[in-house]
C-alpha cells in the first residue's frame, strides 16, 4: 500500500509546483515588458532633449553668423588690433605704477631668436611699393639720395664753433648770402647730378604702342581684336594683304 501511495503523492506534488510556475511566468513577462517600455521612454526623452539642445545651438549659431555677416570685412583685424592696444596700455600703466620704463621692459621680454628673426624680416622687406603718384616717387627719390650722403663731421664741428647758434636758422634768420659752399661740396654735388643724369639716360620706359607701326584700328578695343586676328590667321592672309598693298589682287 505504501509503495502504491508514494507515486500518487509524488504526482500530486509535481502538479502543484507546475501550477505555481505558470502563475509566476505572466508576472515576470509583464515586469520585463514594463522595464523595456520604461527604457524606451527614457531613450525617447533623451533624444527629445538632445533635439531641443541642437535646435537651440543651431539658432544661436545662425544669430552669430548673421552678426558676423553684418560686420565690416576687416572687423577681425580691427578687433585684434584693439585688443593688442588695450594690452599695451595696461602694460604701460603697470610699468608706470612700478616706476619702470615700458620700452626697456618690452625689450627684456623679447628673446634673442625673435629679435634676430625680426631683423631678418626687416632686411628682406622691400620698402619700394611701386608707383602710386609723383609726390610719393619724389619722396622716395629724396630719401634714397639723403641716405647716400656722407656728412663731414669735422667740417660740421668747425662751422658750429664759427657760427654758434646762427648755424641753426629760425624763421627770423636771413639765409641769403650767409653761406658759401666749399669747393669739395660743389664737386660732390656735381658728381652726384652727373650720376643721376647717366642713370636716367640708361632708363628705358616700355611703351605700349609702336610709333612706327601701321595704324589699322580705330580704338583700343579694335587694336586688340586686330592683334588676335593677326596671331591666329596672319600666316594664312599674309599673301592676300601683300597683293592688296601692291594692287595686284584679283
Amino acid at each position: 500500500l505504501a509503495s502504491v501511495l508514494l507515486p500518487v503523492a509524488e504526482c500530486g506534488l509535481f502538479q502543484g509546483s507546475s501550477g505555481s510556475e505558470d502563475e509566476a511566468r505572466p508576472s515576470t513577462a509583464a515586469a520585463a515588458a514594463a522595464q523595456k517600455r520604461e527604457e524606451r521612454l527614457r531613450k525617447f526623452r533623451e533624444l527629445h532633449m538632445k533635439r531641443n539642445e541642437a535646435r537651440k545651438l543651431n539658432h544661436q549659431e545662425v544669430v552669430e553668423e548673421d552678426k558676423r555677416l553684418k560686420l565690416p570685412p576687416n572687423w577681425e583685424a580691427k578687433k585684434a588690433r584693439l585688443e593688442w592696444e588695450l594690452k599695451v596700455e595696461e602694460k604701460k600703466k603697470e610699468c608706470a605704477a612700478r616706476g619702470e620704463d615700458y620700452e626697456r621692459v618690452k625689450l627684456l621680454e623679447i628673446s634673442a631668436e625673435d629679435a634676430e628673426r625680426w631683423e631678418r624680416k626687416k632686411k628682406r622687406k622691400n620698402p619700394d611699393l611701386g608707383f602710386s603718384d609723383y609726390a610719393a616717387a619724389q619722396l622716395r627719390q629724396y630719401q634714397r639720395l639723403t641716405r647716400q650722403i656722407k656728412p663731414d663731421l669735422e667740417q660740421y664741428e668747425r662751422l658750429k664753433e664759427q657760427y654758434g647758434e646762427a648755424l641753426y636758422p629760425t624763421s627770423d634768420s636771413l639765409l641769403h648770402g650767409t653761406h658759401v659752399p666749399s669747393k669739395e661740396g660743389v664737386d660732390r654735388m656735381v658728381a652726384d647730378l652727373e650720376k643721376q643724369i647717366e642713370k636716367r639716360e640708361k632708363y628705358s620706359r616700355r611703351r605700349p604702342y609702336n610709333d612706327d607701326a601701321d595704324i589699322d584700328y580705330i580704338n583700343e578695343r579694335n587694336a586688340k581684336f586686330n592683334k588676335k586676328a593677326e596671331r591666329f590667321y596672319g600666316k594664312y592672309t599674309a599673301e592676300i594683304k601683300q597683293n592688296l598693298e601692291r594692287g595686284t589682287a584679283v
